[in-house]
């Protein structure tokens, strides 16, 4: 599941070769994003393949069980954040390191939906970490090295707290942005002497 890309590790979800075999896997896994998101891994796959405009076979075609379903869709949000990292690496370097946490905020909540069922300990969820950090550190270090994010953090520490803020309940949206805006208020480097 890993292939290497120029300058850091890679994850990616094998997908099909055909366009329509493929345009049917990236909707079954849109679909079951939404599906765990809302109900947990218990979701049903029959709602996962009717949401995704497909019959049950071709979900059991392309994922044979549903661990297979988990993994892939948990590696796909990984692809995301990665690509992500690219995409936003030529904006100003703030903007680039606030935009992809807001992404990173989005992972959480499928990496929670999808904890239990994933296998912390295999290889692939080993992948995926290293890909996560060699995707978003580059982004932390720009801001670092430029002044924008305090030096006394780490990649580590950064993720940890954008996923503690994330993990716990709000009154409503508003209240969950108000609080991830003051940490990242908190994240700002702060002119020496002021």
């Amino acid at each position: 599941m890993t292939d290497k890309a120029p300058g850091h590790p890679r994850v990616a979800v094998r997908r099909p070769q055909r366009a329509d075999a493929r345009r049917n896997f990236d909707a079954l896994l849109q679909a079951a994003r939404q599906a765990f998101a809302e109900h947990g891994t218990d979701a049903s796959l029959e709602d996962i393949a009717r949401r995704a405009g497909v019959g049950i076979g071709t979900l059991y075609r392309n994922f044979p069980t549903r661990q297979d379903l988990f993994d892939s869709v948990y590696v796909g949000e990984v692809e995301e954040l990665c690509r992500a990292a690219d995409e936003l690496a030529g904006l100003p370097p703030w903007e680039a390191l606030v935009a992809w946490l807001r992404r990173f905020v989005g992972y959480i909540g499928t990496k929670r939906a999808l904890y239990e069922s994933l296998n912390r300990d295999s290889d692939m969820i080993r992948s995926c970490r290293e890909a996560l950090y060699a995707a978003g550190e580059p982004l932390l270090a720009r801001a670092q090295e430029t002044g924008y994010a305090r030096s006394d953090i780490g990649f580590d520490d950064l993720l940890r707290m954008i996923a503690g803020i994330t993990g716990i309940g709000y009154a409503d949206d508003a209240q969950r942005e108000r609080v991830l805006g003051v940490a990242l208020d908190g994240l700002r480097a702060r002119p020496s002497g002021g």
